[in-house]
């Protein structure tokens, strides 16, 4: 069967072939590339040689090929977070979700088809933590003969914010695995790769951005960090948020940004203070009681053209929360919102014929002889609804299509098995440990879909950045406690909430939102903090096929990486 799909695959390359000689073409070589951080030299996978790696640019609307090449030692994948890849989902990236990993030596040319993005958005490596060096901006411009909704910046700049370790990420990801503790924390956090000055070994490549007094700059945000929320301020300047997740949002000027793993966000920067150098740093947000982190602060430099004596050292901001401000978090967030002009419309699902509820918790597995590195001889796992995700043997995409029974189960529950108060201080031990499963929602096309993710308090709790393939959602509510299905509704935002493809579910809270699952095929949900996807903090949607052959998963190309 499998076969036959591969054969029509073929057929129906080579016929469109024809009609696609105009498409941008990328190469994407995954090697081991040695580079030096914080004294010493260590090896790292990269894109061609590149860390971050190379910025994919493209306008709204486009299809582009990427031809991916491992010939690192191996296996990984590649996502393109955020991009819809409507009826597409083979390019998607997630392994064992969408595709089984190029392997060593393999090559995968992925078809890579922008709708309705526009902004900034990013890829990365989707196999195992190696995303941790394996990541870079994708930057999509208006449509040609459009322009953007704010005055043309002078110029513009990705942040790419990141983390590294001493060791080689494998080994912290094997130590993370084998123990079942937490993971090693990272050595330092980086701003385009750089530590900054507050590092040993790190102050000659610090970052820095050059700029001209009274003239504005587009900074294109990106938190590509393994494991930490990160809060970002400049010395001495608000920004201006104009855009999320690749989606413009009405003007927010903030003295700070709050961002998750996976998220994006475009602010300007007016070059407005007095002619000097200033820092701009980012440090982790983090205020789980029970979870280490790293406590350090990356810095890079805004410096100002011209003749003058600079401050020595530069201004730190002020303006930076503390680690464990969760008011500062769930505040910024809370206040963005879509832009809703005549030019970018939105589409808030009114109308809701699924309602989810989906409950996502730290847990813990029994060791034998409590002989794991968890809290009290424990495993440390996550689940959603009470099933920690374990990937099948080969993707499940495969099977769906390819009609291969006994790789998932499609009883994923809209509700948890069990309600308690989520949120209280001491809850039962029997609630710590969730059932292992590999299972999926299947959805009717055109479904709208109200979910509420619900944290708790079990094994210490945390936030969770969650993020969902293959669609965007309005993200419609968000508190702290435990969801009143009869009064938090009553407070939704369905007149303009920002439209996201990740959103943080505040510790201890929850977060409310809605989309269109019109989009068929086979999409990944998941916390975008690594080490809780590995513990299974994840489940997956399939978006049947709708009426029509537009509303149909296209045929899936003919290379898909071998299981």
């Amino acid at each position: 069967m499998w076969l036959n799909l591969k054969i029509l695959s073929l057929l129906v390359l080579i016929v469109g072939a024809i009609h696609c000689q105009a498409y941008v073409q990328h190469t994407f070589v995954i090697k081991e590339t040695p580079y030096t951080r914080l004294c010493g030299t260590k090896n790292i996978l990269t894109v061609n040689g590149q860390f971050p790696g190379p910025a994919l640019h493209v306008h709204k609307g486009d299809t582009i090929f990427v031809d991916v090449h491992n010939q690192g030692n191996y296996n990984i994948t590649i996502h393109w977070h955020g991009v819809k890849q409507p009826r597409y989902p083979w390019s998607d990236g997630p392994e064992y979700i969408t595709q089984c990993p190029i392997q060593p030596g393999g090559r995968f040319r992925q078809k890579i088809i922008f709708s309705t993005e526009e902004g900034t958005l990013w890829w990365h490596a989707h196999s195992e933590w190696w995303r941790a060096t394996v990541h870079g901006p994708i930057i999509i411009h208006p449509k040609k003969g459009t322009k953007y909704p704010f005055p043309l910046p002078h110029e513009e700049v990705p942040i790419i914010f990141g983390e590294w370790w001493k060791q080689g990420i494998l080994a912290v990801y094997n130590r993370a695995i084998s123990t079942g503790a937490d993971p090693n924390v990272s050595d330092a956090f980086t701003i385009n790769g750089q530590p900054g000055v507050l590092y040993p070994c790190s102050k000659p490549d610090t970052f820095k951005i050059k700029v001209d007094h009274g003239k504005t700059y587009l900074l294109r945000l990106i938190n590509s960090a393994v494991m930490d929320i990160l809060f970002f301020a400049i010395a001495k300047h608000n920004v201006t948020v104009v855009g999320t997740d690749g989606s413009y949002t009405k003007p927010l000027e903030s003295s700070y940004v709050t961002i998750s793993p996976g998220q994006t966000i475009d602010v300007l920067l007016k070059a407005n203070q007095k002619s000097d150098h200033y820092y701009m740093a980012a440090r982790a947000y983090s205020a789980a009681p029970l979870v280490p982190y790293d406590n350090t602060t990356t810095t890079a430099i805004l410096e100002y053209n011209g003749n003058y004596t600079p401050s020595s050292p530069p201004s730190l901001p002020n303006n930076l929360p503390y680690s464990n401000n969760t008011n500062a978090s769930v505040s910024f967030t809370s206040s963005l919102r879509s832009l809703a002009d005549k030019n970018h419309p939105i589409r808030v699902p009114i109308n809701i014929t699924k309602h989810l509820f989906f409950v996502i918790s730290i847990n813990t597995f029994l060791c034998p002889n409590n002989s794991c590195a968890g809290p009290n001889g424990t495993r440390l796992a996550t689940s959603v609804n009470n099933i920690s995700f374990v990937n099948p043997n080969i993707d499940i995409l495969q099977a769906y299509y390819g009609h291969i029974n006994g790789v998932f189960g499609t009883n994923f529950p809209d509700f948890p098995p069990y309600l308690f108060n989520f949120t209280a201080p001491n809850l039962p031990l029997y609630l710590n440990t969730p059932k292992h499963g590999t299972k999926v929602k299947i959805l009717k096309y055109n479904t709208t879909v109200e979910l509420v993710f619900q944290g708790t308090t079990l094994a210490g709790g945390n936030d969770h950045p969650m993020h969902l393939h293959g669609h965007s959602f309005y993200v419609v509510g968000m508190g702290l406690g435990n969801f009143d299905k009869d009064k938090d509704p009553l407070r939704y935002n369905l007149v303009d909430p920002p439209f996201m493809n990740t959103i943080a579910v505040p510790l201890y809270g929850w977060t409310a939102i809605r989309f269109r699952a019109d989009n068929p095929g086979v999409w990944f949900m998941h916390c975008h903090f690594d080490r809780h996807m590995t513990w299974g903090m994840d489940m997956v949607f399939v978006v049947k096929n709708g009426k029509g052959q537009k509303a149909h998963i296209l045929p899936p190309p003919p290379d898909m990486p071998p299981c």
